[in-house]
């Protein structure tokens, strides 16, 4: 389920985008300033932002430039919505980085074809030549890994050892050729680090863990 934040300091317009999205099968996460919207950002990653121009603490467009200057939030879909309606407000926006612009008021049915069609649009660099199963995506190009669009930290041997298993998805690896891939061929520590190694990753993978399988005296297979 794709989450859309919403950053709207008027609370009836806010609950009205967020029964919208939720309404329109979208997990929809609402913030009245700007503080609490960057200050949550930093933890999760939403696929969306609707963002206002005018908030209480921070201008619309400031928290755009940041936006656009952090790189984990750079290429994030994000639609202005606000009361200004001049032309140079607009051009401002989009200017600044804005995917989309749309003005107080407007109906719910144009909200909602604009998030599908940007959304539709937009292909997060992290799923580009990813690796996916499940609920889980690994992205190689930026060392990345998400559980249901969380974020999961991973060392550096966790993250070897699950794009391995991924990459081999349905077939059984066995604990040799496990060892040799992910520690060496030269690696001289016990066989047990291996299976250190999958239960931790198991635990960080939540539910997704369970896809994890014991092959008993052979190895471990992703299924």
């Amino acid at each position: 389920m794709k989450t859309i934040y919403v950053v709207e300091d008027d609370a009836n317009i806010r609950e009205i985008e967020m029964f919208a999205l939720k309404n329109s099968g979208y997990e929809a996460v609402g913030f009245e300033c700007a503080q609490d919207f960057l200050a949550s950002i930093q933890g999760r990653t939403p696929s969306l932002i609707l963002l206002d121009i005018m908030l209480p603490d921070e201008d619309g467009i400031s928290v755009l430039k940041k936006l656009r200057a952090w790189p984990g939030t750079r290429d994030l879909p994000i639609i202005l919505v606000t009361a200004k309606t001049t032309e140079l407000d607009k051009v401002k926006g989009l200017d600044m980085g804005a995917d989309d612009y749309i003005t107080k008021p407007f109906g719910v049915m144009e909200l909602i074809s604009r998030v599908k069609a940007l959304l539709r649009r937009a292909k997060p660099k992290e799923e580009e030549g990813a690796l996916m199963l499940s609920d889980i995506v690994l992205s190689k190009a930026i060392r990345s890994c998400r559980v249901a669009g969380e974020k999961v930290e991973l060392t550096y041997k966790e993250f070897e050892l699950l794009s391995l298993l991924m990459q081999n998805a349905g077939i059984v690896l066995t604990r040799d050729a496990l060892m040799e891939k992910i520690w060496g061929i030269d690696f001289l520590g016990e066989s047990r680090t291996l299976d250190v190694h999958i239960k931790t990753l198991r635990k960080k993978l939540g539910e997704a863990g369970a896809h994890i399988k014991t092959v008993r005296n052979v190895g471990y297979l992703l299924q």
